[in-house]
């Protein structure tokens, strides 16, 4: 048996935005959703064991993170249950003769996006629109295997995206695969599922790739792609949906990093953000990492659009643009590091 670990993660910030939004809301975020006064983000506890060959991971966890993670469920999840505390909570078979093969059963982040749940695994504080606008977790059943020196291969049976219950008949189907060398990886995650509520009519396509470059320790980059369509279910056609996402991240101290990030997001059909839009997003975040286990995020973020989706000050969709000046305390302690 594998040796259990425990960790904790505190993720708390201040942000401001200087539309002076009259809902005290930033427009277009998932976690940081919180303007002109502290919020918390993220208190995490985990215990976790390998499976060697049988092992678990269990994540629990409070603040907007669990808000946003629900933010399409039925409003019983978005006001907590207990489950909803519950972000990950799954069990691992690695049989030791099978050469990696993997099975994990139960509730786990997806595979798709380059940037995940935990803040400090992130080059930015702020997530990116490709990552607020795609799958936060699935339940259901995933495995991974090897194949040779490079390449990883995944395959997943699921309830769909961000439900722990179905809202239909129907499963969605993940295939994942990365290519891995020592300066590049690349990522790939496909679903596709019926995730209309209480239909299984329109299926949801989704194809989500990430190219990570490492060059040198100093100097990192990825590029990453969203491709989406939702199909109606009247089947009169679907809606449309993805972008692109370019993000650097730069050592200029041994403790501090400066990682900046664009971003375009389309979404002709108003599906996912509920307006018709072309946005797009320029980030500034630096990383200084006091002592270990602690990190102070400064950023500054700027958002426009093409139509009217901010808060200008005087509600909803009363502003094209939007600028916030953010500042994130981090501790992480027993828990994945980041690179």
């Amino acid at each position: 048996m594998g040796k259990v670990k425990f960790g904790f993660v505190f993720d708390g910030y201040l942000s401001g935005n200087t539309n002076r939004p009259l809902y005290k809301r930033n427009f277009g975020r998932a976690f940081d959703v919180r303007s002109g006064r502290p919020d918390l983000n993220l208190a995490l506890f985990s215990v976790e064991m390998a499976p060697e060959p049988i092992g678990f991971r269990v994540d629990l966890g409070v603040g907007t993170t669990i808000k946003s993670f629900y933010v399409s469920s039925p409003i019983e999840k978005r006001t907590g249950d207990g489950l909803a505390n519950l972000l990950q909570a799954y069990a691992s078979i690695k049989p030791k003769k099978d050469h990696g093969f993997q099975i994990d059963v139960g509730k786990f982040y997806t595979a798709a996006g380059a940037e995940v749940t935990e803040t400090h695994l992130n080059w930015n504080y702020s997530r990116a629109y490709l990552y607020n606008n795609g799958p936060f977790y699935h339940v259901g059943v995933r495995a991974t295997t090897p194949i040779g020196k490079h390449f990883t291969a995944g395959a997943q049976l699921v309830n769909g995206w961000n439900n722990e219950k179905d809202n239909n008949s129907a499963k969605t189907v993940g295939l994942t695969g990365a290519l891995t060398f020592d300066k590049i990886t690349w990522a790939n995650a496909y679903y596709t599922g019926a995730e209309n509520f209480d239909t299984s009519r329109g299926k949801r396509n989704f194809w989500d790739t990430v190219l990570l470059i490492n060059p040198n320790p100093k100097a990192n980059f990825y590029i990453n792609v969203d491709i989406g369509a939702n199909g109606r279910p009247t089947g009169q056609g679907s809606d449309k949906f993805g972008g692109v996402g370019i993000a650097g991240r730069f050592m200029l101290h041994e403790k501090f990093y400066l990682s900046p990030r664009w971003e375009y997001y389309k979404d002709g059909d108003g599906f996912i953000t509920g307006t018709a839009q072309n946005l797009q997003e320029f980030t500034l975040t630096g990383d200084y990492r006091v002592a270990p286990g602690w990190y102070i995020r400064p950023e500054f973020r700027r958002d426009w659009s093409n139509k009217g989706f901010f808060d200008g000050g005087q509600g909803f969709g009363t502003a094209r643009a939007q600028n916030t000046f953010s500042i994130g305390v981090i501790a992480a302690f027993g828990a994945r590091r980041p690179i």
